[in-house]
């Protein structure tokens, strides 16, 4: 087991890398319409560069953290750097000059994602005990942002939408991104897995050895699952805030993190799922969960129906946990000691990457199609499709994944 003052510094670590994110990114889309007047086709550009990012990570990932520098390293220069980006978003007053800002953030904090895994796994001697519990910490980051944007600072209120200071969110991420960039420098050592007399391949510098994860069959399954159940998440990413606004749910933001809470204490319960149910039916209960949420986005409202707006949210837990906190234990045992890194980076490839730009653009689709006259959106539509989406992957999965995980993850949770 780690020592105390490791594991504050991972947990701190992972709080403030996810308070960055959930500062500004819960919000983007209402920022997007209300501030900027961005049009939908923008506003799924803006959303997009999140993908690109995730689908260049890989390259920085295997590049430069897998065989020539520490990892703690590279994880403060990019924080560093993506706080003087945050600022310039915060400065921004339309779209166009908005746009380059957010695409080169979005390159360098996307590679943070696998960064943070890789600094906290190589200092775990049993990860699928030891995982859920740091990362955790990351769930009350973006608890934290999501509560101060709604109860402590009102940017989300309508006199707070009126004023334009949801652009003082990407300020308060710079904050962030300065002092997670700073703070890096003091978190454990991760050197580089790849010797440095190594003879050097092509493949090892693009970080495409991962990329032999894809001859297991399984892995295969899971790797093309994860894009598919990426495109009804980024129904959520793009819609949810703004849906909940137009709707006229009060504190949007605050109440979205609800999800939060409920990712919080379903990371407790991954460690009890993996022992008794096993990799696959742990997955597949996060994937009905998709389904599930959405069905009662479409059929809840504002007001008598709410309490289905607010079950739907508290799904959060358990689809994002038992779907992308589970995968990321699973691409942890299937690669080899020396390409830790570079499968995080693939994974976030599989689902940030091509699954979410695939997503966003289906999701842009969608919401244009199911624009009424007067400019409001059939938001029942919106959301029964991507639960159809999300039903199909279950059942594609459930069909075709052969569960043999649950024997080598069970006897190290035995010993928890």
């Amino acid at each position: 087991m780690m020592n105390l003052n490791t594991r504050i510094k991972l947990s701190a670590m992972m709080f403030l890398e996810f308070f960055i994110w959930g500062s500004w990114f819960v919000t983007l889309g209402t920022f997007l319409d209300k501030n900027l007047s961005a049009s939908g086709s923008a506003t799924a550009a803006v959303f997009s560069t999140q993908s690109w990012g995730a689908i260049i990570a890989p390259f920085i990932i295997g590049l430069i953290a897998d065989r020539f520098f520490n990892a703690e390293r590279i994880l403060g220069v990019l924080h560093i750097v993506g706080a003087i980006l945050m600022y310039q978003m915060y400065n921004a007053t339309d779209v166009d000059v908005f746009y380059p800002y957010v695409l080169g953030y979005m390159i360098l904090f996307m590679p943070t994602l696998a960064l943070v895994n890789s600094v906290a796994f190589n200092q775990m001697k049993d990860a699928e005990k030891e995982f859920a519990n740091i990362r955790f910490w990351g769930t009350i980051g973006w608890i934290i942002a999501g509560l101060m944007i709604s109860y402590l600072f009102f940017w989300d209120s309508p006199e707070g939408l009126k004023s334009g200071l949801l652009k003082n969110t990407f300020l308060m991420a710079g904050i962030g991104s300065l002092i997670l960039g700073l703070f890096s420098f003091a978190l454990p050592k991760t050197p580089p897995k790849v010797a440095k007399g190594e003879k050097v391949k092509l493949s090892d510098i693009l970080g495409l050895d991962a990329l032999r994860l894809l001859k297991d069959k399984n892995f295969a399954i899971f790797f093309i699952s994860a894009i598919l159940i990426c495109i009804p998440l980024a129904f959520y990413y793009q819609n949810a805030h703004p849906f909940l606004s137009s709707i006229g749910v009060e504190e949007p933001t605050g109440k979205m993190a609800i999800g939060q809470v409920s990712e919080a204490l379903f990371l407790l319960l991954i460690p009890v799922f993996f022992k008794r149910f096993g990799f696959k039916i742990t997955i597949l209960v996060g994937m009905l969960a998709w389904a599930v949420r959405y069905a009662l986005f479409a059929y809840g409202n504002a007001g008598e129906l709410s309490f289905m707006l607010l079950i739907g949210i508290a799904l959060h837990g358990v689809c994002y946990d038992f779907f992308f906190v589970s995968g990321q234990i699973y691409t942890n045992s299937r690669a080899g000691d020396k390409y830790k890194s570079a499968a995080q980076g693939l994974i976030t490839l599989a689902t940030y990457g091509v699954g979410m730009l695939i997503g966003f653009e289906v999701a842009g689709w969608i919401t244009d199609t199911y624009k009424v006259a007067d400019g409001t959106v059939d938001w029942k539509m919106v959301w029964i499709i991507p639960a159809g989406i999300a039903l199909v992957v279950f059942l594609l999965f459930s069909v075709f994944f052969n569960d043999k995980q649950k024997a080598i993850t069970e006897p190290s949770l035995n010993n928890a």
